[in-house]
């Protein structure tokens, strides 16, 4: 089952440590470069609840997720492989808006799909579980373009918008992996089929953009105290993992390589280390994802996420603060860390708080706790860059590192309706 969602966060995983490069590559100016991001936020903001909450009252003969996988799936692919070909920055801006909307269109029905097959006692095992997925799909995204470079493409062939073929390949990589293990997901983990008294309910309430709208606004009314709380956390999160993935490439280039130009060697070589200390992070991900199951299990997903938090935060102010190699490998500890606690932590919370019948469009709604602290996270940084942050992306990173201490503090002080104890052990 999570298989598919190796895909979905390969492709995650691309953006991530390629999209900054890739418009500096294309002529963005540094202070601009927030903008250039808004597709996410914007997408995720408009997408994922509507479809969050179709995919509650689809009713389909392959189910009611799995529609959703395919479409996003293939337009995901498609994008994917147009990416490193674009030849003006409007063009690589405009297809990642579709791209943002392809993820979007399959993620929260995914994450809606782990919720319906699991019990209480279960989910921590599957929601951390597809968090080590995530993390090992980013490890192998981000390393792609370094493993090329070990396999003999050399790192400064490029092309006439001086974007490198190793950028070209991990991206044809990416575009495959989307749609086959999306594919296999759904062929070897079919949804379980309604029961009589659901397929009534929806039959009697028919999937209609009303009933759509209708389900969303009394969602967003009914929204348990638990889900409400967990917002301030998410404002604080998403904005420092937005001020990451945005400028530490730029951060690395002058902390480490003393270049601010786009067209230098440094700066490729920058790109490179990025996506070695990138795969490093989401392996650590991965691994502190399964060592964070028994301690969620004790502990509680809350105490778990604030430690996590307080050792991204402190990570990034390391990061922002040395030119240090050695330095910078033990920092990706704290992000990978931060990572894997973040793609799954707040989500066990919210799936153990929201009623079973809901949880698509749940899912949906918590969307919006990210990408609306994203969209905060992008005028705030556009505004801030050269008057407040003095045009230097390590500052950027700094600021982000302040916000994953905040966000610490605002989850430890979540009320949630459940001890720990209360969460059976599998």
């Amino acid at each position: 089952m999570n298989l598919g969602f190796l895909g979905l966060q390969f492709s995650f995983g691309l953006q991530q440590s390629n999209m900054g490069p890739i418009y500096s590559y294309l002529g963005a100016d540094e202070g601009a470069m927030p903008l250039l991001w808004l597709a996410g936020p914007m997408t995720g903001l408009i997408i994922q609840p509507l479809i969050g909450s179709m995919s509650d009252r689809t009713r389909t003969r392959l189910g009611r997720r799995t529609p959703y996988f395919l479409i996003g799936a293939v337009l995901c692919s498609l994008c994917l492989l147009a990416m490193p070909y674009s030849r003006t920055l409007w063009m690589a801006a405009s297809l990642l808006w579709v791209l943002d909307a392809a993820n979007n269109v399959t993620m929260e029905p995914y994450r809606a799909y782990v919720s319906d097959r699991l019990d209480e006692s279960q989910r921590p095992l599957g929601f951390l579980t597809q968090s080590a997925f995530t993390g090992l799909a980013q490890t192998l995204s981000y390393l792609a373009p370094s493993l090329l470079v070990w396999w003999g493409v050399s790192k400064d062939l490029i092309d006439a918008n001086g974007i490198p073929a190793i950028t070209r390949i991990s991206f044809v990589i990416g575009a495959v992996l989307s749609i086959t293990t999306i594919l296999w997901s759904v062929w070897r983990v079919p949804e379980l089929p309604l029961t009589p008294e659901e397929d009534a309910a929806m039959a009697a309430d028919p999937l209609t953009l009303r009933s759509t709208l209708t389900g969303l606004r009394d969602a967003v009314r009914d929204m348990p105290p638990a889900m409400r709380q967990l917002a301030l956390a998410m404002l604080f999160q998403w904005f420092g993992m937005f001020c990451y993935w945005q400028y530490v490439v730029l951060a690395l280039a002058r902390g480490v390589f003393g270049t601010s130009d786009p067209t230098s060697a440094g700066f490729r070589n920058a790109g490179l280390l990025n996506g070695q200390l990138g795969a490093f992070y989401n392996l650590i991900a991965c691994l502190s994802a399964f060592a964070m199951i028994p301690l969620a299990r004790r502990f509680g997903p809350k105490a778990v996420h604030a430690a996590a938090m307080v050792a991204s935060g402190a990570a990034m102010l390391t990061i922002a603060s040395t030119g240090s190699i050695p330095m910078l490998v033990i920092a990706m500890v704290g992000i990978g860390v931060g990572w894997g606690s973040l793609m799954g932590n707040p989500y066990l919370m919210l799936a153990n708080a929201i009623p079973a019948e809901r949880t698509g469009v749940y899912m949906g709604i918590f969307n919006m706790f990210i990408v609306i602290p994203m969209m905060v996270e992008i005028l705030f940084v556009w505004l801030a860059y050269r008057p407040l942050l003095g045009g230097d992306p390590r500052h950027v990173l700094m600021l982000g590192g302040a916000m994953m201490l905040a966000a610490a503090a605002a989850t430890a002080l979540v009320r949630t309706s459940r001890e720990p104890s209360a969460v059976a052990p599998a």
